[in-house]
């Protein structure tokens, strides 16, 4: 069983931080791509931001230059430094993590609880 727990939301003002962090755990043989994903009330889930292995980084347009995403291999954890957040920021923010367990040894994608990111005006 893998588990992709998150941690790190909250209510912010705008133009303030937070700091996103999603630990896989379980049965991990190796790790790919790992992200982050953010679903507002009345909106599909959209991508955030990404990072393979190898460190290569993918943004949406709305966040480029706000956000930075990081992650530590040894770990398997993906961070999410958000900077100069704004109210339209406000959603509920869910790691995703393609990976392989032990045993398996096939990528497929696991998805986090969600945490709530509140960013009032």
């Amino acid at each position: 069983q893998v588990q992709l727990v998150e941690s790190g939301g909250g209510l912010v003002q705008a133009g303030g931080s937070l700091r996103l962090s999603c630990a896989a755990s379980g049965s991990i043989f190796s790790t790919n791509v790992m992200g982050w994903y953010r679903q507002a009330p009345g909106k599909q889930r959209e991508l955030v931001a990404s990072i393979t292995r190898g460190g290569d980084t993918n943004y949406a347009d709305s966040v480029k230059g706000r956000f930075t995403i990081s992650r530590d291999n040894a770990k398997t954890t993906v961070y999410l430094q958000m900077n100069s957040l704004k109210p339209e920021d406000t959603a509920v923010y869910y790691c995703n993590a393609n990976l392989a367990t032990v045993g398996s040894y096939t990528w497929n994608t696991y998805w986090g609880q969600g945490t709530q990111v509140t960013v009032s005006s």
